[in-house]
């Protein structure tokens, strides 16, 4: 009879919004770049695309606000979410435990998709690096878990091999999820219990 092993649980975690601070580098950007132009307050956003929020308070600038973070250095020069790097230091060293950076890019992607590499390897290390995974569509990715802060993830598969767990943001924060759904509140919250809930069931053959 073949022997059986435990199969590591696989993480996926986002990088805007998740890891690092887009929502309020681009606020930041805006107001620098557009001092005399309404903008929408962290605590005021609504919804996971900041342009469409900006087009609906003026339709000139939702361009405008694109045009922040489409600029070189934008993705780069993004601050950490608070207990972010320290977070996946520690998952990456745990146990039966997996974890890559799961990022989508801009469909503009002239600097974000260097930047992120850049990011990364300036925040995280070289060993992480190697562990980035950029993609327009996250369902095709195999993994137990994706932490993630858009609230509705869709794709060509119907239903992907990922619990997605909604990571709190400005965007998100005023949702309700149905009982079957899970967040994390920051990266102070309950991370570790997630992955090791999604463990004993994951076995594959040693042949």
């Amino acid at each position: 009879m073949a022997a059986r092993r435990v199969r590591p649980v696989r993480v996926l975690v986002d990088m805007d919004g998740v890891l690092a601070d887009f929502e309020g580098g681009l606020l930041r950007g805006f107001r620098r770049r557009f001092p005399g132009e309404p903008h929408v307050a962290l605590e005021e956003r609504r919804g996971f695309l900041a342009r469409e929020q900006y087009r609906a308070l003026r339709p000139d600038l939702a361009d405008k606000v694109a045009s922040v973070y489409e600029a070189p250095g934008f993705f780069l020069d993004l601050e950490p979410i608070p207990g972010a790097l320290e977070a996946m230091q520690e998952m990456n060293n745990m146990q039966d435990t997996e974890v890559f950076i799961c990022s989508s890019p801009l469909l503009n992607y002239e600097h974000c998709v260097g930047e992120k590499y850049r990011w990364v390897e300036n925040h995280l290390g070289p060993q992480f690096v190697e562990r980035i995974i950029l993609t327009r569509d996250k369902t095709v990715v195999l993994g137990d878990l994706l932490i993630d802060d858009k609230d509705t993830i869709r794709g060509q598969e119907e239903t992907p091999s990922w619990e997605h767990i909604l990571f709190t943001c400005c965007h998100n924060q005023h949702l309700a999820l149905p009982p079957t759904r899970r967040r994390l509140l920051s990266w102070s919250d309950n991370w570790r219990e997630i992955i090791e809930s999604k463990r004993g069931a994951r076995t594959v053959d040693s042949r």
